[in-house]
């Protein structure tokens, strides 16, 4: 009889889990959908690019820098910039005093060759000033380059004018929009890859040399595609699923398991099981998988809704149900004698459980001992 304990408490355990099934939908007020910090999009047919996704970061064109030296040497009396000032082509941002003799000695000014901002001083007020040393760094970021790293293996599908889609964390959460310029003479034997330029307008001056960038080469475009965004699908391997808010009940969210297609760094493709329309959840939406199935049943939502009566799987009461629910107070939503799956397993596994109780004397009773006189 030792076992007894072992079946009770398995028994409790079973009865204790919590179990939902994969239809039911989950029910939240508007605190719960706050909580979560809930976010859907409409899923619709779009243009789906098919991309390649890499790394890089961004640097000044070289043909757009520029430093300031002196031709003569001497000693800096005056600075007219700072770095991150933004300076035009000829103005005067230092003066140096030569060394040779006067009475003043000779002060000649220096000028930035080109327009661009600051981007580095090397020098300050009463330093000594070389002819072979500059004092400052000027860049004209009114354009910038993004130097990506492309596996050598998908190099081959690129080629200059591909189209590019950044975005730069540090300069805000806006796409920017470039094209590859050229690859690099070299591959890196090491890591297998070789460096991609991509050409990309900055007039704002967002973009500074050093940023890391997240890139997606566009290698093919389709139209009239059924996609949602990334972080809306969730599940894995061939378990795949989406959360759709529920058509009447703007609190109610469904599981709606999906096959999927293409997937790019920003969406992935739909290949069944929602429509053009469904209101999918994106933000949250793992999360709300780990929801519950809330405090409200979706009947009781329904009813509440509409005011009247639903069945238990939030259908409506039709034919002789409908009738007769005015004339009896009791609930006619589900056939007589009929149970739900749920509660037909627990049925079952409690009658396993009772006759492994009752039955467990006998299983493990002791053999008896021979008698010594035989």
């Amino acid at each position: 009889m030792k076992s007894f304990p072992f079946f009770v408490f398995l028994f409790t355990l079973l009865l204790s889990v919590p179990v939902r099934a994969a239809g039911d939908p989950v029910i939240l007020d508007e605190t719960g959908i706050k909580n979560l910090g809930l976010e859907t999009v409409i899923a619709e047919e779009t243009t789906f690019e098919k991309t390649l996704f890499t790394l890089g970061r961004i640097e000044a064109v070289p043909g757009r820098t520029a430093v300031v030296s002196s031709r003569i040497a001497g000693r800096l009396v005056d600075l007219k910039v700072t770095t991150g000032d933004e300076v035009a082509a000829g103005a005067e941002v230092a003066r140096v005093e030569s060394r040779q003799p006067g009475d003043p000695p000779p002060v000649i000014p220096l000028r930035a060759p080109i327009g661009g901002g600051v981007m580095s001083l090397s020098s300050r007020l009463g330093d000594p000033v070389e002819p072979d040393r500059a004092l400052l760094e000027i860049a004209d970021l009114g354009e910038v380059h993004a130097l990506i790293a492309v596996p050598e293996y998908q190099a081959g599908a690129l080629a200059p004018g591909t189209k590019a889609r950044l975005r730069v964390p540090a300069a805000g959460s806006e796409p920017f929009t470039g094209e590859l310029l050229r690859f690099a003479p070299n591959a890196d034997r090491e890591h297998g890859t070789i460096e991609a330029v991509i050409r990309l307008a900055n007039p704002e001056g967002r973009l500074r040399p050093g940023m890391r960038a997240e890139c997606s080469l566009i290698l093919a475009t389709r139209e009239n595609v059924l996609s949602v965004p990334r972080e809306a699908v969730q599940g894995s391997g061939s378990s795949r699923y989406v959360f759709v808010r529920h058509f009447e009940l703007p609190t109610a969210f469904e599981r709606a398991p999906v096959e999927i297609g293409e997937r790019n760094g920003e969406r992935v493709e739909i290949v069944a099981g929602i429509f053009t329309a469904d209101e999918v959840v994106t933000r949250g939406a793992y999360a709300l998988a780990f929801a519950g199935p809330g405090s409200v049943s979706l009947k009781e939502a329904l009813d509440a809704a509409h005011g009247h009566s639903h069945n238990e799987d939030g259908s409506e009461i039709t034919g002789d149900h409908a009738e007769g629910e005015h004339d009896h107070d009791h609930d006619h939503s589900t056939e007589e004698g009929s149970l739900d799956p749920l509660t037909l397993f627990l049925a079952i596994a409690c009658g396993v459980l009772l006759l492994l109780i009752l039955a467990s004397p006998l299983l493990f009773r002791r053999p008896a001992k021979p008698d010594p006189a035989c």
